[in-house]
């Protein structure tokens, strides 16, 4: 594993490489698996990219930036890094979730990464933390937004999607009100039969749009 931060509380790493998996195994050494690590780190991770990005982009909406923490904040993004660190080659994975390919698994080598990134927290602070996100994903984020001013909310979306399922989305327009030449219309986007997000607009387009974008935000 090279994640470049030396800790002071071994046991804070260790915690946040053991999947629930091992922890189960072994409940009679009383092992902590890495689920509270995740939750925190998580929380961090959305702070450091979200205020990075709110600098870095000065002129841009709320909705833009929404969007492109999210196209780097995902599973897939954290999984590929995750992988590039080397964290899931360290990972302690249970007997039966060594056999089914969970080393190998994004969800579980993701939420390593926040684990990771909730102990270099709690032993280092927030400007540890802080260095080991941004060096791992700012060339992610600069090399997105280059071409982030292109994208819509749907393609955007779609891309999101692409990098972890096979399903394709569906876009559904569920309503509409108003007189003939002022109506509003109601859509929904679904993947996989779950409705992601709702929106709403003055042509289905725009609809369609928008509840891609609520979509984004909700992931």
């Amino acid at each position: 594993m090279n994640i470049d931060y030396e800790f002071k509380n071994k046991e804070l790493i260790n915690t946040a490489l053991c999947h629930s998996s091992y922890a189960n195994e072994h409940k009679d050494r009383n092992i902590q698996c890495n689920e509270r690590l995740e939750f925190l780190g998580d929380a961090v991770l959305g702070l450091i990219t979200g205020e990075y990005i709110y600098k870095r982009f000065p002129l841009w909406p709320e909705g833009k930036l929404t969007k492109l923490r999210a196209s780097v904040v995902c599973e897939a993004m954290l999984a590929k890094k995750g992988r590039e660190l080397h964290i899931n080659q360290v990972l302690c994975l249970g007997r039966g979730e060594e056999m089914t390919g969970g080393r190998e698994r994004s969800s579980i080598i993701a939420d390593a990464v926040e684990a990771v990134i909730g102990a270099i927290y709690l032993d280092g602070g927030m400007e540890n933390a802080e260095k080991f996100v941004l060096d791992m994903l700012r060339s992610e984020i600069d090399e997105i937004s280059g071409s982030f001013e292109t994208m819509d909310s749907k393609t955007v979306l779609q891309e999101m999607i692409q990098r972890d399922s096979i399903y394709p989305l569906e876009y559904e327009i569920t309503g509409e009100r108003g007189p003939a030449h002022c109506k509003e219309f109601e859509a929904v986007v679904k993947h996989n039969g779950r409705i992601l997000g709702r929106g709403s607009g003055r042509s289905k387009k725009e609809a369609e749009q928008n509840a891609a974008a609520q979509a984004i935000k909700n992931m």
